[in-house]
C-alpha cells in the first residue's frame, strides 16, 4: 500500500510540476509542485530548487526550508523581499565552498502558519493554568478568536512521512541525517528546532534564524519562552551527531530575542554542544525581515554544509 501511495505521489508530483510556472532565478532551476497532497495537513505548495549544472546521477545534500514563498523571487512575495536562496546557494556551490544540495521549500499560509510551526510538545507540557494564560494572551493580542491548537506534530508527520520519502524517491540524495538539514526564520526557526529534536534520525542539522522564542506577540508573564527552554533541556539530540545554528538581530521584533537566546546558549553548553557543532550569531542593527536573513544566509549555508577540512 505504501509503495502505491509513493508511486501516486511521484506521478502526481511530475504532473503538477509540468503545469507550474517558473519564477525568475539567478542560479539553478526550480521545480514547483502546486498541490502536494497530505493526510496530515492541508494541501501544500512545495518548490524544489536544483543547483547549477544539476546532475541527477550525483548524490545531493538536502535542505528543507520553511516559508518557501519568501525564498527565491521578491516579485512573488507580499513585501517584495526575499532570501535570494538561489543566488547565494548557487554562488557557494559554483565556488566549491559547499557541496551540491537541493533546497526543498515548503510554503506557508497565514491561516495555518502559527499552528503548523508552533512546537506542540512544549505547549502540552504546560500546566492548565499556563495554557489558559497563553490562550487569553493570544485572544487579547488578536492572534486567535477561538482556542489555539498547535498542529506541528501533524505538520512534521507530513514533512517526514510524506514529503521526505517523495523527495528521496524522486532525487538521488544522501540518506544519512548528517546530510539533511532544516532551516526557517521566526516561527520557522521554532519548527526547525522542534523538527531536529523530534526527528533526529532524519534531520542532522537545523538553522534557527531569528527564532521566535516569544511564541506570540510580546506579552509580559508569558510561560512560552520557558516552556521552549524546558523542552530543549529534555529533548536536545546528541551533540556528537547533530548540529545547531541560531542567530538574531536587535531591531524590530528581533529586539526581544537576545535575552532568551542567551539562556538557550547556556542550555546548549550544558548539553555538550561546542563550536564544532553549534553556533549562535548576534547581528546588532539588524531587523526581523528577509533583507536581514538574506545577508546572513551565506553564513547559514557554510555552517550547515561547508567541509571543515577545507
Amino acid at each position: 500500500m505504501r509503495k502505491i501511495a509513493v508511486f501516486f505521489l511521484l506521478f502526481l508530483g511530475m504532473w503538477v510540476a509540468k503545469l507550474s510556472a517558473q519564477p525568475a532565478l539567478a542560479e539553478g532551476q526550480l521545480i514547483r509542485f502546486i498541490q502536494f497532497p497530505s493526510n496530515y495537513v492541508d494541501t501544500q505548495q512545495v518548490d524544489v530548487w536544483l543547483p547549477p549544472f544539476f546532475n541527477p546521477n550525483v548524490k545531493h545534500n538536502l535542505l528543507y526550508m520553511l516559508d518557501g514563498q519568501m525564498l527565491f523571487d521578491s516579485t512573488e512575495t507580499w513585501n517584495h523581499k526575499s532570501w535570494d536562496v538561489d543566488d547565494i546557494a548557487g554562488r557557494l556551490i559554483n565556488e566549491d565552498s559547499i557541496p551540491p544540495l537541493l533546497v526543498v521549500a515548503i510554503y506557508s499560509q497565514p491561516s495555518t502558519r502559527r499552528a503548523n510551526y508552533f512546537p506542540q510538545r512544549p505547549y502540552e507540557m504546560l500546566s492548565q493554568v499556563e495554557k489558559d494564560t497563553v490562550q487569553a494572551q493570544f485572544r487579547r493580542t488578536g492572534l486567535t478568536k477561538t482556542e489555539f491548537k498547535p498542529n506541528s506534530d501533524n505538520f512534521l508527520q507530513f514533512l517526514t512521512k510524506e514529503l521526505h520519502p517523495f523527495i528521496s524517491n524522486r532525487y538521488l540524495t544522501y540518506k544519512e541525517p548528517s546530510h539533511t538539514a532544516i532551516c526557517g526564520s521566526s516561527m520557522g526557526g521554532l519548527i526547525s528546532m522542534y523538527a531536529l529534536c523530534q526527528y533526529p534520525a532524519i534531520f542532522g542539522k537545523a538553522a534557527c534564524v531569528s527564532t521566535h522564542w516569544l511564541g506570540g506577540h510580546p506579552t509580559e508573564n508569558s510561560p512560552l519562552p520557558q516552556a521552549f527552554m524546558n523542552y530543549l533541556k529534555e529533548k536536545l539530540p546528541d551533540p556528537q551527531t547533530h548540529s545547531l545554528y541560531f542567530d538574531c538581530g536587535d531591531q524590530t521584533l528581533d529586539a526581544y530575542y537576545p535575552p532568551y537566546q542567551k539562556k538557550v546558549d547556556e542550555i546548549l553548553k550544558e548539553k555538550g554542544f561546542t563550536e564544532s557543532n553549534w553556533k549562535t550569531a548576534y547581528f546588532p542593527g539588524q531587523a526581523h525581515d528577509e533583507i536581514a536573513w538574506k545577508s546572513r544566509f551565506n553564513g547559514v549555508l557554510r555552517f550547515l554544509f561547508e567541509d571543515p577540512k577545507k
